[in-house]
């Protein structure tokens, strides 16, 4: 049974959409913007059973799902035969007869994501599959290395074969309310990343606020991020609903505002495919189906394709198989 055809392999933004350039900062409609957090916490609440798909459209929901997934290894005992196998599931994250069975025998993962050090490691095992290579950069995972040693870190990634840079920011200048710190520190990496798409990852779970969120995202478009994202996936708290639904209305009110397409990526905490079905249904509702392409939306996932195997071998067979008879994700 055919579900969909196989994918194309433009995964950046910049290929297909003009670049989010920035644009001056503009403080008041930063202090403008609020948070009605009960009201967000209503509406995310209600999305899980208001969303639902079944049998072919559930399957289809989920090819998409995997040609959205950062696929991603930020452990300290990584390995460069870590790293080569899990590119390896980036350009064949499906088994042969699941994939053949669906018609999707050419699908792939929307990006491989590492540490610098397996930076080339990572751009030879996905050489001519047109994946991408994003490395977390800037002092990952708290951001508080020298200012210059970020920058640095970002040329250097870039310089390694980085075609994305995840970025994070000093958490300090939302928390403060130093604005014009926060926009000066982004558009300073933005500028280190060059030619490569870069991910600003606002560490959602330590911002307090929703309002804080909903400021810190307006500020990281605003100094030209061409992604944000909520998490490094090393806080106590990840990616939520409520927090990605303040940060794709954000996303909403600037495309509104400049005409420009930034994308969105929640990671961390997201591990089974029910989960990523309701992010799925969230982009749709808030932003439409342009958002639902890799060029403007990711998973940051590690153990989320493992469960959409699974889910798509059920569909295919009828029965739930181990986790351990799908290759290592």
């Amino acid at each position: 049974m055919t579900t969909q055809t196989a994918p194309s392999t433009t995964h950046l933004p910049q290929t297909v959409e003009p670049r989010n350039p920035g644009m001056e900062l503009d403080l008041s409609w930063v202090r403008s913007v609020q948070a009605n957090t009960s009201a967000i916490e209503r509406r995310a609440k209600t999305l899980p059973g208001r969303r639902s798909v079944k049998k072919e459209y559930q399957a289809a929901w989920l090819l998409r799902a995997i040609e959205c997934i950062d696929l991603t290894t930020l452990s300290g005992d990584d390995t460069s035969e870590r790293v080569r196998r899990l590119c390896a599931k980036a350009r064949m994250p499906l088994r042969n007869d699941i994939a053949d069975a669906l018609g999707m025998s050419g699908i792939q993962t929307g990006a491989i994501c590492v540490y610098h050090d397996m930076i080339e490691t990572a751009v030879d095992a996905l050489k001519g599959s047109g994946i991408p290579v994003a490395a977390v950069s800037t002092g990952f995972p708290a951001g508080l290395s020298p200012f210059h040693l970020r920058v640095a870190e970002i040329e250097e990634s870039v310089k390694a074969g980085a075609a994305e840079i995840d970025i994070v920011i000093s958490r300090r200048h939302v928390l403060s309310g130093d604005w014009q710190a926060l926009y000066e520190e982004m558009r300073a990496f933005r500028m280190a990343c060059g030619d490569a798409h870069v991910k600003a990852i606002l560490a959602t779970g330590e911002l307090g606020t929703l309002r804080n969120v909903a400021r810190a995202s307006l500020i990281c478009m605003m100094a030209g991020a061409d992604f944000i994202k909520t998490s490094t996936g090393k806080e106590s708290v990840n990616a939520t609903l409520p927090v990605s639904l303040v940060m794709i209305r954000a996303i909403r009110d600037y495309h509104e505002r400049t005409g420009f397409r930034v994308g969105y990526k929640p990671a961390g905490g997201i591990s089974k495919a029910k989960d990523a079905l309701v992010y799925l249904a969230l982009m749709k509702d808030e932003l439409g189906d342009r958002w639902l392409q890799p060029d403007l939306f990711r998973f940051g996932a590690s153990s989320l394709l493992n469960d959409i195997e699974r889910q798509l071998e059920h569909h295919v067979t009828g029965a739930y198989s181990a986790g351990y008879r799908h290759a290592l994700a």
